[in-house]
């Protein structure tokens, strides 16, 4: 069974209180010194909204728990999932995810280190769609790759939905590290990893020239969080330097919304 890479590295996610759903997302590992880690949003871990800080659930309920759809078996003629089961917070109610050293919730980025993996097979992003070979400036064509309205493509394989870069990526928009698309993107698809892509062929690289690329290549350039407005399709991507960043400091997740520290 030929897929496409990025196709495996989508996970689904189904937060939830006291075992009961509460929405879908998506999110994507990572992995740094051995550990492995999930990329989603705050707003998908804390529950929130991370302007106001109000839970986004009209029952005011916040998760405590992560389910997380993983690959189990993948091979040239059978792909399997199962779900495994993260917590959110530690006993005293303290998050367990990672947030940003200096922007906090305002970069609605976090890294959940992973801990319920047995029969796991880890397909992480790494280093080789961190180089910025192919061209990904104004206008160009990006993919993001979830589950819109937690719906999938076949057993739990993601969707890909394509968009243009709608702001220049070099420019941080309203002076945070995230840059625009303009895409249809829906719920379900917050915590998207966000890449520019090439299944071969003849290919735009970043250097302004064509290459003529033998197989698939990506970068990834940052974590979708949704629209920027709901009457609008143009979204947020968070700059996957941000990524890097919290997972370095490992910076607890702040729980003075729940009213402790």
């Amino acid at each position: 069974m030929a897929l496409a890479p990025p196709s495996t590295r989508s996970l689904l996610l189904s937060s939830k209180t006291n075992n009961i759903p509460l929405s879908s997302a998506t999110g994507f590992t990572v992995m740094h010194d051995g550990q492995p880690f999930l990329v989603t949003n705050w707003h998908v871990a804390s529950g929130r909204n991370p302007i106001t800080g109000q839970p986004m659930a009209k029952s005011g309920a916040t998760p405590d728990t992560l389910t997380i759809r993983h690959l189990t078996k993948v091979t040239s003629e059978e792909v399997n999932w199962d779900d495994f089961d993260e917590p959110l917070i530690d006993s005293e109610g303290r998050p367990l995810w990672f947030e940003h050293p200096d922007y906090g919730r305002r970069v609605d980025v976090v890294a959940l280190p992973l801990t319920n993996t047995k029969g796991v097979h880890i397909q992480p992003y790494g280093p080789e769609v961190m180089k910025s070979t192919l061209r990904a400036g104004i206008s160009d064509w990006v993919n993001i790759i979830g589950f819109p309205f937690g719906q999938s493509a076949g057993g739990s394989l993601p969707i890909w939905t394509k968009g243009a870069i709608a702001s220049e990526p070099e420019v941080d928009y309203d002076l945070l590290p995230c840059f625009l698309i303009d895409a249809r993107t829906r719920q379900g698809q917050s915590g998207s990893p966000v890449l520019a892509y090439s299944p071969g062929g003849a290919t735009e690289m970043a250097d302004g020239k064509t290459g003529f690329l033998s197989g698939p290549a990506g970068n990834l350039l940052g974590v979708y969080s949704g629209r920027i407005n709901s009457e609008s399709d143009i979204g947020r991507v968070w700059k996957f330097h941000t990524v890097a960043e919290l997972i370095v400091a490992r910076h607890r997740g702040d729980n003075s919304l729940n009213g402790n520290r």
